[in-house]
């Protein structure tokens, strides 16, 4: 790597990043309306580029976040993303060397933890990162939709143009966000920024808002709508990009909305939480057709920090051993003490209960998988006869994970 050299961008490079990330991702330039919503949001001192001469060959950058963990806290994390390497500069060491740099600076800034949606999973096990949370994709084929509850659902929906919307639906989803480990707060920056919506292909996007009967707004769904007619038929689609919900009353009544909308003959949505209720909402479950994927990815960049940051269930201890293959630095023996539902985690010597890599930690933290199961997978050792059954109480999780958006 002696002819590249690493650094933040500055100002005036913006373009020639998102235009070098293009590449990375095989498209020859950059969707112009898409790099002015991201402009909002990219934090320039945290985007970082190989550079070979004066051209950006690898890109990687930062968004400053916090996640909700058990227990309600919000964690500051790193969410790395924009991360690409151009096909001329493949198997050089780039993306680590990035990734490296995006981590150091994460653990100066004091973030715990570090976050990350994968195009391709596989890449980022050897940096650390574990698999967190599954999220579901649902193709709802309305025609053989019936729902198990008949009664009519309470409450109304408006349809707001989107400047009326926008803070409407931050006020729903801060409230939605309670107590739901993975998810992340959102400014208005982030509300405003192009993967609220897109402009591809003959879509249109609606901003549906449900009021309870007092004309409280509880509930939301943004939705495109792709025109098909068949022989003259209509078989149209309905996207749902977004849809929160604060009670159980709203998300039914929002569920039942997208899937009356006139002539369509599908409702598709992705990044729906594994305890979506909509799956007992229906008579045919199958009519969901639903889709496991594989959704965040999470690592700790201090284990102690990010221990004693979320809550658990109950009181224990544990120690646990963990190793850091990429940042060395970060390994080490953990005492966790809970009391109460409160945990405090410090370095120690003594024996651990517990073996594990940086990767089970970051599959744990958010409850999305139990270490028992790690354990099945030889992810995790245990080396105190109950020390998996220990973990698996404090560390569970009464709502699945469900990081809401994509970043």
């Amino acid at each position: 790597m002696t002819d590249l050299f690493f650094r933040a961008i500055v100002p005036d490079e913006v373009d020639d990043f998102f235009a070098s990330l293009a590449i990375a991702f095989s498209d020859p330039r950059p969707d112009a309306e898409e790099v002015e919503t991201d402009k909002k949001v990219i934090e320039v001192d945290r985007t970082f580029a190989a550079f070979d001469g004066d051209r950006i060959v690898g890109c990687a950058g930062v968004y400053s976040q916090r996640m909700v963990v058990a227990g309600g806290a919000r964690v500051p994390t790193a969410g790395v993303t924009m991360v690409g390497v151009l096909p001329t500069h493949r198997r050089r060491g780039i993306l680590r060397e990035l990734m490296g740099m995006m981590l150091d600076q994460a653990a100066e800034r004091g973030e715990p933890m570090a976050s990350l949606f994968a195009s391709q999973g596989a890449i980022y096990g050897r940096f650390g990162f574990g698999h967190a949370a599954h999220h579901l994709e649902f193709d709802v084929a309305l025609d053989h939709l019936t729902w198990a509850d008949a009664s009519e659902p309470i409450g109304r929906i408006v349809l707001h143009p989107r400047r009326e919307a926008l803070p409407i639906m931050r006020r729903i989803y801060d409230r939605a966000i309670e107590g739901r480990p993975g998810a992340l707060e959102v400014d208005d920056r982030w509300m405003d920024v192009g993967f609220w919506e897109s402009k591809k292909d003959d879509e249109r996007v609606f901003y549906a808002v449900h009021e309870d009967d007092a004309g409280t707004p509880d509930a939301f769904a943004m939705y495109g709508i792709k025109h098909e007619w068949p022989r003259g038929l209509p078989s149209s689609e309905a996207k749902v990009k977004r849809f929160v919900a604060t009670t159980p009353e709203s998300h039914v009544a929002m569920w039942r909305y997208v899937c009356s909308i006139d002539l369509m003959a599908r409702v598709k949505a992705d990044l729906r939480p594994v305890d979506e209720p909509l799956q007992w909402l229906v008579e045919e479950p199958r009519a969901l057709r639903p889709l496991l994927e594989d959704g965040l990815f999470l690592r700790p960049v201090d284990v102690a920090a990010a221990w004693s940051a979320r809550g658990y269930i109950g009181s224990g201890s544990l120690v646990i051993e963990v190793d850091d293959a990429f940042r060395p630095e970060a390994a080490g023996t953990f005492a966790l003490e809970v009391t109460d539902g409160v945990g405090v985690c410090t370095r120690t010597d003594r024996t651990p209960d517990l073996r594990c890599t940086t990767n089970a930690v970051g599959s744990t933290y958010v409850g999305g998988v139990t270490w028992t199961t790690l354990a099945g997978a030889n992810r995790v050792h245990e080396l105190t006869p109950g020390a998996l059954a220990r973990a698996d109480g404090l560390f569970r999780s009464d709502r699945a994970p469900w990081p809401v958006f994509y970043f």
